[in-house]
């Protein structure tokens, strides 16, 4: 795989995402590799927690290759939301292993949704976490809405992404959407702490645990549906004006200059 790289230490598999010149940011390429190693380390029955990072100081996942997008039809980018809602997102929170997301850096986007797709959120305290969508005339669409809600509840994720700031892992921390914040050099220890005891319990029960608290979700998929229409339309609109690219090219500048 050449986007992300795959090692296992005793039970615990660890997924990288290998872009850090372009801040670990979501292509085609990668959201295929990512589903593909979910899927094999959940059907690997040694392994009983995945611990997910991005490499590089600076970013876990700093939304999606916009550009790679930018010369998409209509009908591509139509697929691109459903296809990747489903290979990754759903599948992520779906897993019967745990997945441990520790936010190295900019979560933005993409980035932040994906790791809310997983069961347990660790951030360095110099993570920045946010879903801009609004501003570039989209909504999140691969389940933003919906796990940020469910996670910090209605007003606060209205705020969030209304807004499209922002904000620090502390904030993050203080409103449940992170479960703990640690210094840089503390990240993979901590996730390493949880997933060792993880691995002490049952893996059917542990898994049977994920299927019951996702099944009193199940009743708000409606949501979902909703979410990714919208997105398909928008996504398709700004991708033939080809505005998001200029708005990202910038970004993306501007994140590389931080720190």
């Amino acid at each position: 795989m050449e986007n992300i790289i795959i090692d296992t230490d005793e039970r615990i598999r660890y997924i990288t995402i290998n872009r850090p010149e372009q801040l670990n940011a979501l292509n085609v390429e990668t959201i295929a590799e990512l589903s593909e190693a979910f899927q094999l380390s959940d059907e690997d029955q040694d392994i009983r927690a995945i611990i997910l990072t991005g490499s590089g100081e600076k970013a876990f996942i700093a939304g999606a290759d916009i550009k790679e997008f930018a010369d998409f039809t209509i009908g591509q980018g139509k697929e691109l939301s459903a296809r990747g809602h489903e290979t990754l997102f759903n599948l992520v929170a779906n897993l019967q292993t745990p997945v441990i997301a520790a936010i190295n850096g900019y979560a933005l986007g993409g980035g932040l949704e994906l790791a809310m797709s997983c069961h347990i959120r660790i951030a360095s305290d110099r993570a920045k976490l946010g879903l801009p969508e609004v501003s570039l005339g989209v909504i999140p669409g691969y389940g933003g809405t919906q796990r940020l809600a469910e996670l910090v509840g209605k007003g606060r994720a209205m705020e969030i992404i209304l807004t499209a700031g922002m904000i620090s892992a502390e904030e993050a921390h203080q409103m449940g959407l992170v479960n703990h914040v640690t210094f840089p050099s503390g990240l993979m220890s901590r996730a390493e702490e949880i997933a060792r005891q993880i691995c002490k319990n049952s893996p059917r029960a542990i898994g049977l645990a994920i299927k019951a608290v996702n099944a009193g979700l199940m009743n708000k998929s409606r949501g979902y549906q909703k979410e990714s229409k919208p997105l398909e339309k928008r996504l398709a609109q700004r991708i033939l004006r080809k505005v998001p690219l200029h708005f990202w090219k910038s970004a993306r500048l501007h994140l590389q200059e931080t720190n």
